[in-house]
């Protein structure tokens, strides 16, 4: 919306200088604005625009209007600190677990362990004999316990008593899934591109490459558990809530409650952590029923288990590569069939393939969007869905996409018995932004030089949100087969830059993100269940596992990209390349596990 927005401000100043003009009967030209005020230039005479807005927004809407020259900018492109930060520091700020209303209660929901199961019945006896208890009532995702404290509340749920109905999922297993996914990616899927002839090329190069990857389920882990307050009234609905989309919390509540839209109000709180988990509905949902069952305000708490085994997962995902090399060692054919559930299906319309020709969008995002020049390219998706909830985590296809697609062209260059970042820059002839980040990451990291005896380089490079990041790690790979990153150097071309303090932040934040998944991450399900549970078995990175982090922003006037997300993609696949580098060996399935490098 950078345009649009952009459009709108030149448009609205140009309405306040006219009105002034009018007010002072001064020429327009004579007009400038400083500051929220309209400043004549004759005799200094200062109108603020609160004064002017009643007589400018009578006027009629200009339709072509100049928009600022970017060498006037003031503040666009400077480093400005945050508002929100001193409250954060202090603890003034008030997350979702801060909310207070007068008359709450507070509420545990159990959840049917298996994905898909649900109440069969339940005995309350026990559970409402714990004091403090006031009610226990059934709702959609389980069984609330509704109490005075959450204490009270998670010992009435200790002592409920519930009979579960496991359903379908209740024997399903991480290796069974693994299984499926492996079979389905035999057979040929929907086609999310096809340039040249593939399966003429494939056979015709002077050398032939496969490789299968895969990357697990992964949980959001958001530090501060999912919680939500609600307050049903027969004139209205109060909703505080950490939340990525208001307009879900709205549209949730208003489905419960049957309410007017116009009666229900959401108060969005700060969030300690989103990801993509804090765009779904399911714990706002937990709040409104409960509250409108009991007829009082109610908070409803998750445990740190209930959040780590009841997430919306990223998708578990299975990938087939080909690819094939002509004498000189360069890529003449490239093909990927990428297998997961779809989450077009799971978070739009269960109809979505149908209107997609069997491409799920998402899922092939960083892959179908491949920037190389490589003459016979071809992707395929395959749908296969096992069950298991699955939602949006940060960067979502480009998470696996980047990691996947950057390690094999790694493989292609040491098959070629070429310089890795080298191919990348032959291969992007026809991606200038790719190249420049690329070029800018391998000058700064000093790619090609000495480092450190026991430390090796990778790198990687990916576009996604509209924006380019490339990484260059440096890593060291202990006999134990321990993975430490020292350093990573980050170049970025997001377009425009509107706080290069912020782009720098977010792309610290997720290496962290992306790191913590490549060297820690996987959901793994037994007997339809999550095994993990905690930040003992799924484990976060620590400080002292942090690597240098340095960033470089490419100068652009480009439209802004997102950046949010795409300091993620890259990471993995730097890492796992600079492995490679290390020890010759390659890492196709995430998390990087120890005992795969082992040497002592």
């Amino acid at each position: 919306l950078w345009k649009p927005l952009r459009e709108a401000g030149a448009t609205a100043r140009a309405m306040l200088i006219t009105a002034a003009a009018q007010t002072w009967r001064v020429p327009e030209s004579s007009c400038s604005t400083e500051k929220g005020e309209v400043l004549h230039t004759g005799n200094g005479r200062r109108l603020r625009y609160g004064a002017l807005v009643e007589k400018a927004s009578a006027l009629p809407v200009p339709q072509q209007v100049p928009l600022k020259d970017r060498k006037d900018f003031h503040l666009l492109g400077q480093p400005l600190a945050r508002l929100d930060i001193p409250q954060k520091v202090n603890g003034s700020a008030l997350f979702g677990m801060d909310a207070k209303v007068p008359n709450m209660l507070i509420a545990r929901v159990l959840r049917c362990p298996v994905f898909g199961g649900k109440v069969a019945d339940f005995n309350a006896d026990n559970a409402k004999a714990v004091p403090g208890v006031r009610q226990v009532v059934e709702i959609s995702s389980g069984v609330a316990v509704v109490a005075d404290s959450y204490w009270a509340a998670s010992q009435g749920v200790k002592a409920l008593q519930v009979k579960w109905d496991e359903g379908p999922n209740a024997s399903l297993g991480t290796e069974e899934m693994r299984r499926r996914f492996a079979e389905a990616a035999e057979k040929p899927g929907a086609v999310a591109r096809n340039e040249g002839d593939f399966a003429k090329a494939m056979p015709g190069g002077a050398k032939q490459l496969e490789a299968v990857y895969e990357v697990p389920y992964l949980a959001h882990a958001t530090m501060e558990p999912q919680n939500c307050t609600a307050d049903v009234r027969k004139d209205g609905c109060d909703v505080w809530v950490s939340t990525q989309s208001q307009s879900t919390v709205h549209d949730v509540a208003v489905k419960i409650t049957g309410l007017a839209p116009s009666e229900v109000k959401v108060h969005a709180m700060f969030l300690g952590g989103g990801f993509g988990r804090r765009g779904e509905g399911d714990f706002v949902a937990d709040a409104v029923e409960t509250s409108k069952a009991v007829g009082r305000p109610v908070k409803v708490i998750w445990t740190r288990e209930d959040d780590m085994q009841h997430d919306f997962y990223r998708p578990m995902t299975y990938v087939r590569f080909w690819a094939s090399l002509d004498s000189s060692g360069m890529p003449v054919a490239w093909m990927q069939r990428l297998v997961q559930p779809s989450l077009m299906r799971a978070k739009f319309n269960p109809h979505a393939l149908e209107s997609s020709r069997g491409v799920d969008g998402l899922s092939v995002e960083g892959a179908a969007d491949l920037p190389y020049s490589i003459p016979n390219l071809r992707v395929e998706y395959v749908w296969n869905d096992p069950g298991i909830p699955i939602g949006f985590w940060r960067s979502v296809g480009n998470s696996v996409n980047g990691y996947v697609t950057e390690s094999f062209l790694d493989e292609i260059a040491a098959a070629a018995g070429k310089d890795p970042y080298e191919l990348r820059r032959r291969l992007l002839d026809k991606a200038p932004r790719h190249k420049a980040v690329l070029e800018l990451a391998a000058e700064k990291a000093g790619w090609g030089k000495p480092l450190p005896q026991g430390r090796f380089r990778g790198i990687a490079v990916h576009e996604s949100f509209g924006s380019f990041v490339a990484q260059v790690a440096e890593v060291s790979v202990a006999r134990t087969g321990n993975v430490r990153v020292h350093r990573v150097v980050c170049a970025v071309d997001c377009g425009w830059t509107i706080n290069p303090d912020t782009i720098k932040a977010q792309i610290e934040g997720a290496m962290v993100y992306g790191l913590t998944a490549a060297l820690k991450g996987e959901i793994t399900i037994n007997n339809g269940r999550v095994e993990q549970s905690n930040f003992d078995n799924y484990q976060m990175l620590r400080m002292r596992e942090m690597p240098e982090v340095e960033v470089y922003i490419v100068p652009s006037t480009e439209a802004p990209g997102g950046m949010g997300e795409p300091g993620a993609p890259p990471i993995a696949s730097a890492v796992v390349n600079a492995i490679f580098a290390a020890t010759g060996k390659r890492i196709r399935r995430l998390p990087i596990r120890p005992e795969n490098l082992r040497t002592a």
